[in-house]
């Protein structure tokens, strides 16, 4: 069965550790773009490819397709990607913490029954 009481307790308690995380994780997303504009202002480049630079170097993917060039842009590009670090860090920490929970709720469970 996909959907088992585990499965469920687990999307329960990541759910609420997206909605409880929510205030950081908008703030550092919203940081990534704005430092994104900034770098994309200074090289020239459109909105989107402002804004697509700033997600893919957040998330360390890397393409190269977009790279800044000027000194304080590359600076700026170190910033973004240990913002990006931070908030997959959060994500992760709060899906392992989720997982711990249901595990320990499925193992109370079982002791029970």
């Amino acid at each position: 069965m996909l959907l088992s009481g585990l499965t469920i307790t687990f999307l329960k308690k990541f759910g609420l550790g997206l909605w409880l995380s929510l205030p950081l994780s908008l703030s550092l997303a919203t940081t990534v773009t704005l430092l994104g504009l900034v770098v994309g202002r200074k090289e020239g480049w459109s909105r989107f490819d402002s804004v697509y630079w700033s997600f893919i170097t957040a998330t360390t993917v890397g393409y190269g397709d977009i790279r800044p060039v000027k000194r304080t842009s590359r600076i700026i590009a170190i910033v973004v990607a240990l913002l990006g670090l931070r908030l997959t860090g959060i994500l992760i920490a709060v899906a392992v913490h989720a997982a711990t929970l249901a595990l320990a709720t499925h193992d109370a469970i079982e002791k029970v029954r």
